[in-house]
């Protein structure tokens, strides 16, 4: 499995920890994933299936590659 990025937006409800499984929502890796998507749908030159399946996740392991270099 590659590595994900951890939650993207971990919150603390009632104490408990954002590491918490049930309060860790989208991972980061599908956050940046989905603003990719984003920017591909805007241009209009792209087929959405492929995007998602695709492109949109290789930006995202780009950007998540990008972070563990700083």
């Amino acid at each position: 499995m590659k590595h994900d990025g951890g939650p993207a937006f971990p919150q603390d409800l009632q104490g408990r920890r954002g590491d918490d499984p049930e309060y860790q929502g989208m991972t980061l890796r599908d956050y940046f994933a989905g603003m990719a998507m984003q920017g591909f749908l805007a241009n209009g030159d792209y087929d959405p299936t492929m995007i998602a399946r695709k492109y949109a996740y290789e930006v995202a392991d780009v950007m998540l590659k990008a972070r563990e270099a700083e």
